[in-house]
């Protein structure tokens, strides 16, 4: 359930590098409290939303703020009884394979570089390192310079897509030859990856 973020320099998107944070996400109580946490809401207001035992939801609660997934947003005294209001810590996640340790995908090996399996092992591997840079990039009060390109084609024949592909290669590499530069003192290299695959149906 996509939603505005606690403070407006959380991240959009969060990607869950560790293990310990993977599974408290995944866990199904503690999902569901991350899912209704688009707004700032008490232990008592989620209870009763979610038709759970108080106690069950503030040690959920307290679980997920202590792996940095939720965070106190407000505070209020009643009484001598303190009022916490929680939020998540980014509108969306994605996890990424450096949470699977050993058994995550490496595009190194994998041989068939035209098969699905090594499409999504780039794909995650992009997500790992884009994960972690985005957060040193943040902590540097620095943002991250990126480029992203969303777009369907739709091919008469097999013939067609096979030409595409080749003239796109051959596009890509004009333009590397054109840019690239190892000369350059204060240069910084970008790594690029393409794939293609079926526009699934909805």
């Amino acid at each position: 359930m996509p939603g505005s973020p606690p403070e407006s320099d959380a991240p959009a998107v969060e990607v869950i590098g560790r293990g310990d944070r993977a599974a408290s996400l995944l866990n199904e109580h503690r999902l569901r409290l991350i899912e209704s946490l688009d707004e700032p809401r008490s232990p008592a207001e989620l209870a009763k939303t979610l038709g759970l035992p108080r106690q069950r939801v503030n040690y959920h609660l307290k679980e997920l703020e202590r792996r940095e997934l939720v965070r106190v947003v407000e505070e209020r005294s009643k009484g001598a009884v303190v009022e916490r209001k929680y939020q998540r810590s980014a509108a969306t996640y994605v996890i990424s394979g450096a949470a699977l340790g050993r058994v995550s995908s490496d595009p190194a090996q994998i041989q068939d570089r035209f098969s699905a399996s090594y499409q999504i092992a780039l794909a995650s591997r992009a997500v790992q390192e884009l994960g972690s840079m985005q957060k040193q990039a943040r902590d540097a009060g620095k943002k991250l310079p990126t480029l992203s390109l969303d777009v369907d084609v739709r091919f008469a024949s097999a013939e067609s897509r096979n030409a595409f592909a080749e003239e796109l290669v051959q596009a890509v590499a004009d333009l590397c030859r054109k840019y690239q530069d190892d000369s350059a003192p204060q240069g910084r290299s970008f790594r690029f990856y393409l794939g293609g695959y079926p526009t699934p149906k909805t």
